[in-house]
């Protein structure tokens, strides 16, 4: 006679007491694996997406929805800052990379990132193929919104004012082209469509920016002709004279376009710093001398995490809690089985059994629990993981990975068998006090 077959029998002779120790054991379980699962990987992302970067400099407001904004861009910005504020700071000695970041539109929700050649570098991005933005509303697209979207190179789309993707809004005037599409790097890039800054400024300029240099261009080339008219018309004795009108002409246009690109603004500048004095001195020197707002992503996203490992503390609090609950239950439901098989057991030892089978009889019986529920609530935490996933891939852009067992949840199976096995010996003392003789003639 098999053991083992005997323990699955005895153990599913009784399905409510079957059906309640999996149930406890199977929340326990999957409650601890799946927090545990979700806090590492969500702590792992955030710290993948800002790594390039030690500060961020935006507009008065939130620290952290800056940081959130304008780095992982899950949040609505602060606000704008006027890009002449930041050209000082970009040429600090203290300053590795500051790259300046404009956004605000979105195509089907990905949002449209105007930003520098070095914003894709500090994140080591790659094409898998085109080519990089070279003109104005040309963009590159990440590896994940080319793949939702199905968008190709040589495509065209007309962006959308706001971050929402139900924005009735679109710039229709301002088509962009897609040049090119990014290898997948797993971080923030995998989300964004990205162009130049220029691109940004002249979508929310509404063609002011081109009749400008349209206006500008046709005031050079009227002067250009009127000057070749006159100097075929004009003295000698007037060439001076000339001459000062001109540079005098030329000075208004450089003064008109150098007060056209002080109105220029940008949304959030991004910096890594060289030393780590910088780290130290500038966060407090722009927040308290400038209209700007500086924050620090790594102090941010640890006291954003340092909240939510609050909540994960609970929750593996009162999962340990249902845990004991669960080798509790497990313990009545072995000890109630003993104490009604009492014949049975004793039939057995008139067959051959020893004490000792009958003890792994219903130790057998308490492992072949413990096992099952460890596995049923380890699959029901990954389907957790899983369903959160899709939710934050179609909210937010970011995918989590269903991974298999992880140290520690062998760790806490481990656990789990130790205590079945404690529970048995404790429900099987009877076992060793049983009188065959007695207990036959009983029956």
């Amino acid at each position: 006679m098999k053991l083992g077959y005997l323990a699955f029998r005895n153990m599913v002779s009784k399905p409510l007491n079957l059906l309640l120790s999996l149930l406890l054991l199977l929340l326990s379980v999957s409650l601890v694996t799946f927090v545990l699962q979700l806090s590492q990987q969500l702590g792992g992302q955030l710290s993948k997406n800002i790594a390039p970067f030690d500060m961020v400099v935006g507009a008065k407001g939130s620290p952290l929805q800056l940081v959130l904004s304008a780095v992982l861009h899950i949040d609505a910005p602060t606000g704008n800052i006027k890009l002449e504020e930041v050209t000082t700071l970009q040429k600090h000695p203290f300053v590795q990379t500051a790259i300046p970041v404009s956004y605000g539109d979105n195509y089907k929700g990905f949002r449209i990132l105007g930003t520098e050649y070095g914003y894709l570098d500090r994140y080591n991005a790659e094409l898998s193929e085109g080519i990089l933005y070279n003109s104005p509303f040309e963009v590159v697209a990440g590896s994940n919104v080319a793949q939702r979207l199905g968008i190709k190179v040589g495509d065209s789309f007309i962006s959308s004012h706001g971050l929402a993707a139900g924005s009735s809004e679109t710039h229709d005037e301002h088509p962009f082209i897609v040049k090119g599409i990014l290898k997948p790097t797993g971080a923030v890039v995998d989300q964004l469509l990205i162009t130049s800054l220029e691109s940004i400024w002249k979508a929310h300029d509404h063609g002011e920016v081109d009749s400008h240099d349209t206006d500008d261009t046709n005031q050079e080339e009227h002067l250009e002709e009127d000057g070749h008219h006159r100097e075929n018309e004009r003295h000698e004795e007037d060439e001076d004279e000339h001459h000062g009108e001109h540079e005098h002409h030329e000075d208004t246009l450089e003064t008109s376009h150098h007060e056209h690109d002080t109105e220029k603004e940008i949304t959030a500048l991004l910096v890594k710093f060289k030393s780590p004095l910088g780290m130290i001195q500038l966060p407090r020197f722009i927040n308290e001398n400038t209209s700007m707002q500086a924050a620090l992503p790594g102090f941010e996203i640890q006291r954003l995490m340092g909240l939510l490992g609050s909540g994960v503390q609970t929750i593996n609090g009162i999962a340990l809690a249902i845990l004991l609950v669960s080798v509790l239950s497990i313990f009545i439901s072995l000890l109630k089985t003993i104490r009604e098989r009492k014949q049975e057991l004793a039939l057995l030892r008139t067959y051959g059994l020893r004490t000792g089978q009958l003890f792994g009889l219903a130790l057998l019986e308490g492992l072949f629990l413990a096992f099952i529920g460890f596995a049923l609530g380890w699959l029901l935490g990954r389907l957790g993981v899983w369903g959160v996933s899709k939710y934050m891939q179609a909210s937010y852009g970011y995918a989590l990975n269903v991974k298999g067992p992880e140290l520690f949840e062998l760790f806490l199976l481990g656990l789990i068998l130790i205590l079945a096995i404690l529970a048995t010996l404790l429900a099987s003392r009877s076992i060793f006090r049983l009188n065959v003789a007695k207990t036959l003639s009983d029956a």
